[in-house]
């Protein structure tokens, strides 16, 4: 991801918010609130913050990206987040798998340990992470914490 295409992280931060089927969207200014602002806040400052975008015929359709934050699936101060979201029409047909596995190479290549997310119970995306290797570490009455281990 180019430094010029990170204010598209608002967009995607937004895709990337769980809506459960039967439930109406949030605001877009739901991003602003400050637990989903760190996925996003002065991106590309730190050393741990990485991103890589899907290009489809010159369209941006999706992100995949990971920083050191105390997030939601954050475990410490030295295992990298993700987030992930593609625009609802490319999901489903292995455009997120290519954008994981490529984080993950890179973070690998980079020298980190692991990586973590947290993701809702219901989202199908539970099934990629689980084939890419992330166990669930940690549960809530809604959500997983997973952890990847990079040395795998």
């Amino acid at each position: 991801m180019q430094r010029a295409e990170y204010p598209l992280l608002e967009s995607f931060l937004y895709e990337a918010i769980f809506i459960p089927n039967g439930v109406e969207p949030p605001p877009k200014s739901i991003i602003h609130r400050p637990e989903l602002q760190v996925y996003i806040s002065e991106f590309g400052t730190s050393k741990h913050d990485i991103a890589f975008v899907a290009d489809l015929d010159g369209e941006i359709v999706g992100a995949v990206w990971v920083r050191i934050m105390n997030d939601y699936g954050h475990i410490d101060n030295n295992t990298p987040s993700f987030a992930i979201s593609l625009y609802k029409a490319y999901r489903g047909i292995g455009i997120g798998t290519a954008l994981m596995k490529e984080m993950l190479n890179t973070l690998k290549m980079r020298g980190y340990e692991q990586a973590s997310l947290s993701v809702q119970k219901e989202n199908c995306a539970v099934k990629m992470y689980k084939k890419l290797g992330f166990q669930i570490i940690e549960e809530t009455a809604e959500e997983y914490l997973m952890l990847k281990k990079l040395s795998e």
